[in-house]
């Protein structure tokens, strides 16, 4: 007869639970080991990872841009004595020159379409694009989206160009390898290196600018890398360069880039349309916390809560939302909060239908209900009023302020003023203002210096002589694209003494 004592199943059991520590303990040591053996073999050596760096940088470079603008509003020198009589005075210490900025950007079709941060061209009267290979090209804007803050321009090359293309920046992983690509300081070709330090981040703009959750990465970027991409180790974008976190204008290690998925949607409507058109509800809303979702018997803090509809003919009030509606989905998708909400529906095209999914308080019961709206299209935030004539203000009388001659304001030379330069019985016009977006503004000496400024007078222009501003106006509205043309000019220097000179152009 088998017999089986209390002591024999102990010794039993404990030699079994000790089998089983040992096979567990084993286990895990495996797949500890497992994941270690995964780290390793992900890892590269410093030799093989410098290689990599250099060979992304030298199939994304070529497509990576410079970007310098002109503004339309140019700075304001002082120079002169305030002891000058007024007429004299008034022009030689209102002496005006253009403001100049700079800036990154990337090809993105090889026709000439570039994308840039729409602050790198932002007051802009002229773009210029220069490229890896040093060529320069005068650049127009083809749409601002502020939102994003991303502009898309286009420059007529006459070739095919190197193109970057878009990632998936939702594949972007935190630790991910990363360069950077730019102008900082208008040092051109300048790539950096780091790692993605975190996605989705919000910044202190993001509450203003819903649109802008970036990727974070502690690459350099710095003032003049705006606009330039950010790539993955496959050379592909996955963000651009926009923002960074500074107390002193220059990186910190902490960089921002909008995700490529954004930039790719914003870059597809400003080509096809010159501007975003975005859903849009016209509601006010808060996020669903964790107190209102005690409060509310919610299981998860999640939602935004309509706290207002202002405009009784929006979308909200025409598909009947109300005040206190809870909203939970938009065609399926779940909304996180109320910044969530803003960024699905306006992922959604102005008249047409999405559903939305929402909670509405029915007595002392919440009510789940899905309701068709119909969206509005998002107002625009755009600052930006273009280089182009197309696309600038007209004033209240519907007519355009006429263009003076060549972009320059003039005033004739008057017997005041040509004494006190002792050239006294001298005729000619004072040049008063140069448009930035004149060609005339670019045209330089020999030396690299502008070759007409403000305060220099013309006296002839192709060897006729100019006594006034009708007379200037003749000659120069006879000129065509493409004509030569010399000025004989005086300039006035520091010791008040008129210098006779020449500028040579061909217009443009």
């Amino acid at each position: 007869m088998f017999e089986f004592s209390i002591t024999s199943v102990s010794n039993f059991c404990g030699r079994w639970f000790g089998a089983l520590a040992i096979m567990l303990v084993l286990a895990s040591f495996s797949a500890a080991q497992t994941n270690v053996d995964k780290i390793r073999s992900a890892s590269i050596t410093p030799d093989k990872l410098s290689a990599s760096f250099a060979e992304v940088a030298k199939a994304v470079e070529p497509a990576v841009v410079n970007i310098d603008t002109r503004a339309k509003t140019p700075s304001v020198t002082v120079r002169g004595n305030d002891d000058q009589p007024n007429e004299i005075g008034d022009m030689l210490r209102s002496s005006r020159r253009p403001v100049y900025a700079v800036g990154s950007g990337f090809i993105v079709d090889k026709t000439g379409f570039i994308i840039t941060n729409s602050h790198v061209i932002e007051d802009a009267a002229k773009i210029y694009v220069q490229l890896a290979g040093g060529e320069e090209f005068v650049a127009k804007v083809v749409g601002v989206d502020d939102e994003t803050d991303l502009a898309v321009l286009k420059i007529e090359a006459g070739r095919d160009l190197p193109v970057l293309k878009f990632a998936d920046s939702g594949t972007a992983r935190i630790g991910d390898w990363v360069l950077a690509f730019g102008s900082p300081f208008g040092l051109a070709n300048t790539v950096t290196a780091g790692i993605v330090s975190q996605v989705k981040r919000e910044t202190p703009t993001t509450p203003a600018r819903p649109f802008q959750k970036f990727i974070q990465t502690d690459a350099a970027i710095n003032r003049g890398n705006s606009g330039g991409p950010l790539v993955n180790m496959n050379g592909e974008v996955i963000g651009v360069n926009s923002q960074i976190a500074t107390g002193t204008g220059d990186s910190n290690g902490i960089g921002f880039a909008l995700p490529s998925n954004d930039a790719a949607r914003v870059l597809k409507q400003l080509i096809e349309n010159g501007k975003v058109r975005r859903g849009y509800l016209g509601v006010n809303m808060d996020s669903v916390r964790g107190e209102f979702a005690k409060v509310y018997g919610l299981p998860v803090a999640a939602g935004a809560v309509i706290t207002n509809i202002p405009d009784q003919n929006s979308a909200a009030a025409a598909a009947g939302l109300l005040p206190g509606d809870v909203v939970l989905e938009v065609d399926g998708r779940k909304v996180a909060d109320a910044q969530d909400l803003i960024s699905l529906v306006a992922e959604g095209t102005p008249s047409t239908t999405v559903n939305l999914t929402v909670l509405r308080e029915v007595g002392q019961t919440l009510e789940r209900k899905s309701i068709p709206v119909v969206l509005g299209e998002r107002p625009s935030v755009s600052r930006y009023q273009g280089t182009n004539d197309d696309r600038r203000t007209l004033p209240v009388d519907g007519r355009r302020d006429p263009v003076p001659p060549l972009g320059l304001t003039l005033s004739d030379l008057t017997p005041t003023i040509a004494a006190s330069y002792k050239i006294g019985g001298q005729k000619g016009v004072v040049v008063r203002n140069i448009s930035p977006s004149s060609f005339l503004s670019d045209v330089r000496t020999a030396a690299g210096d502008d070759a007409l400024n403000e305060g220099d007078i013309i006296v002839r222009v192709n060897r006729i002589p100019v006594p006034d501003i009708r007379a200037f106006n003749e000659i120069a509205g006879k000129l065509k694209r493409g004509d030569a043309v010399v000025l004989n000019i005086l300039s006035v220097n520091a010791a008040r003494v008129a210098v006779p000179r020449i500028v040579q152009f061909t217009v443009r």
